[in-house]
């Protein structure tokens, strides 16, 4: 859905969508969406040219744990108010300093936005940066790739680092001569 800034002049808008699993591009393949996307919000023009946008957000994810791989499931739930004000025509390309009030308004380009790149940009902010399985997972064997939450690897349990081989050799010849 495109959010039109001439349609908003004359009208505000009230939003009740649903997404299908995979109508939504999160630029990733680490997310899937199993669940539809439930939206609910309003678009407005506020203040002549910037786009305002609340509302709230609902699915269900499929994530992978961090730590051993196995899939995990997240619920996600958000509330959003967003401000997307059209980017400045006269853009400098020397650096300038942000305001406060700067963090706060996205901007956006032409005659208005999509609303899924909205909602796409929102579920990635609510998505933890390393989702885990449970609190107590062991994951995977570094050397072996074994998932230690299944079973245990048998790997040798102090293998020495081949950098290290020289100064283990020389604390064995040390300790002899004690």
């Amino acid at each position: 859905m495109f959010l039109d800034v001439k349609e908003l002049a004359v009208r505000k808008l009230s939003l009740r969508k649903s997404y299908a699993p995979g109508a939504i591009d999160y630029g990733t393949s680490e997310i899937k969406q199993i669940e539809p996307l439930q939206v609910t919000a309003t678009a407005e023009l506020f203040e002549g040219t910037e786009i305002r946008i609340s509302g709230e957000l609902e699915t269900k994810l499929e994530l992978s744990c961090a730590r051993c791989l196995e899939p995990v499931i997240e619920d996600v739930h958000r509330t959003f108010d967003l401000f997307y004000s059209p980017l400045p025509k006269s853009a400098k390309p020397e650096e300038e300093q942000l305001k406060d009030d700067d963090a706060d308004v996205a901007f956006y380009q032409g005659n208005g936005l999509f609303l899924a790149d909205v909602l796409s940009e929102q579920v990635l902010l609510a998505v933890p940066m390393k989702a885990i399985c449970r609190s107590d997972c062991r994951g995977l064997c570094a050397a072996c790739g074994a998932n230690l939450n299944h079973e245990e690897c048998r790997c040798e349990t102090h293998s020495v680092d081949a950098r290290l081989a020289p100064l283990a050799r020389l604390k064995q010849d040390w300790l002899k001569k004690q």
